[in-house]
């Protein structure tokens, strides 16, 4: 399993680096990124300390940690000056929190974070066709979402990928030691999406291509 969207308790999740690390190494994860919530106030104390612990881990044990953030619930007009200040801090992975179904994110948070040219939208919700094919020819990676609640969309965003061809990713959105999932899940969370068995398989690769132009672009091993 490769999963690009988790989080600790240095935002809103349960457990510490090191232990969500462990566990998903007990689950076969390869890679893990951490990809706390920030918004304009958080951003500069939260992604040093992702950034810090992600080299000690990598260090001592061998599922590659990728330090990141999901911007999350920011103004859309802010998303593309904290995705670059992310970056400057060096994000490895920039997610941001789509237009969920079940949060009152702000309309107009999936165009900026597209427009932005972000790696990851996080469970875009009601996304709409035109945002999908600027996702394409950006190539902004739209994620199915392994997450309850999120995930009531994921076959609206699995349908309208389809006719575009857009990039997807399944990530689990992980809080609690509950949210990991294993490979076989993951690839049945996207049949239940709507996919069938090719464009499932299509999907997992596409989480492997991602760690591995990562891993070039930023040397990581």
């Amino acid at each position: 399993m490769i999963d690009f969207h988790t989080h600790t308790l240095f935002s809103d999740g349960d457990l510490n680096p090191s232990e969500l690390v462990r566990r998903a190494l007990v689950k076969g994860y390869r890679a893990i990124a951490l990809t706390d919530h920030i918004d304009g106030s958080t951003v500069d104390f939260v992604l040093p300390r992702i950034i810090k612990v992600s080299k000690e881990l990598n260090r001592y044990q061998p599922t590659l940690v990728l330090p990141g953030v999901e911007i999350t619930h920011a103004p859309p007009a802010q998303i593309p000056d904290l995705a670059e200040e992310a970056r400057r801090l060096g994000a490895v992975v920039v997610v941001v929190h789509g237009e969920s179904p079940v949060e009152p994110v702000a309309p107009g948070t999936n165009l900026a974070a597209i427009q932005a040219g972000v790696d990851i939208l996080a469970h875009p919700g009601f996304i709409t066709p035109a945002e999908v094919e600027l996702a394409t020819r950006n190539g902004v990676r739209l994620e199915i979402t392994a997450r309850g609640g999120h995930s009531l969309t994921n076959g609206h965003v699995a349908r309208l990928a389809r006719e575009s061809d857009a990039i997807l990713v399944i990530d689990t959105d992980t809080h609690s030691p509950e949210n990991l999932i294993d490979r076989k899940r993951a690839r049945e969370i996207l049949i239940g999406a709507g996919l069938d068995d090719y464009r499932a398989d299509r999907v997992l690769e596409n989480n492997e291509d991602f760690l591995n132009a990562l891993m070039q672009k930023h040397r990581l091993s």
